[in-house]
């Protein structure tokens, strides 16, 4: 009787343990969204248009990236006076414009559908992350760059790499005293980097029609400063499409 009484008294400790686990995690999910916007302008948001710049080598190159409910998306960049996208997706068709012809090329079908497969995450993913398919797990507190955070893991549905799936998990530090991202990482799955995290910062949050987002931004080392951001936005179909 004594030894089912402890297996019952483990097994109950470490469901009280999980459930507080999963409860954290929402928590802190919970939070983030309420302090920058609410989860109801979250669903509510069809699109976004960031006008920003990138320090490449103490050059200024202005950017204009757009984001649409649904996954349409384009990356430009103004080079020498010279629009460049950088890269686009329609719905259907994923392109870029290769810097030595300077022309428009289809990306591969592997590379689309596993940019259709993070369409759902816009405009976060980890706005109603049960519904997608995903897990969120509470790694405990980790002090990044300064600053104590919550470390919670995300793991998404896996991607095509190659032809091989593989795990799809990203790794968030939110600011205790302010509950925002500030840091989020992701292991590189190819290329020479194969094996190594890629970093992701982000800081000054700023309001936007009630919303707040972060201003300034380095992805794998380079510098983004955020000067506008616009919410819905209107954005003509074809600049989603490839040219050919």
């Amino acid at each position: 009787m004594k030894k089912i009484n402890l297996l019952f008294s483990t097994m109950l400790f470490a469901f009280i343990s999980l459930s507080a686990q999963a409860q954290t995690a929402d928590q802190i999910i919970d939070n983030y969204f309420k302090n920058t916007g609410g989860v109801e302008k979250y669903r509510a948001l069809n699109g976004t248009k960031m006008e920003m710049t990138v320090n490449a080598q103490g050059m200024e190159i202005p950017v204009e990236m757009v984001q649409l409910k649904g996954g349409k998306m384009y990356l430009k960049i103004n080079f020498q006076g010279q629009e460049i996208t950088q890269m686009a997706f329609d719905g259907n068709t994923a392109w870029s414009t290769n810097f030595m012809t300077m022309k428009a090329e289809k990306m591969e079908s592997e590379m689309v559908e596993n940019i259709k497969q993070e369409a759902v995450d816009y405009p976060d993913p980890l706005l109603d992350y049960k519904s997608k398919g995903y897990s969120v797990e509470y790694l405990g507190k980790e002090t990044k760059e300064g600053t104590e955070c919550y470390k919670l893991k995300l793991t998404k549905k896996p991607q095509m790499i190659d032809g091989q799936k593989v795990d799809n998990v990203v790794f968030y530090y939110f600011d205790i005293e302010n509950n925002v991202p500030i840091m989020t990482e992701t292991e590189i799955k190819q290329g020479p980097a194969k094996g190594q995290m890629s970093v992701s910062t982000m800081s000054d949050y700023q309001e936007v029609d009630g919303m707040y987002f972060p201003f300034s931004m380095n992805q794998g080392g380079q510098p983004l400063k955020i000067k506008k951001i616009v919410l819905n936005p209107t954005v003509d179909e074809k600049s989603f499409m490839f040219k050919e």
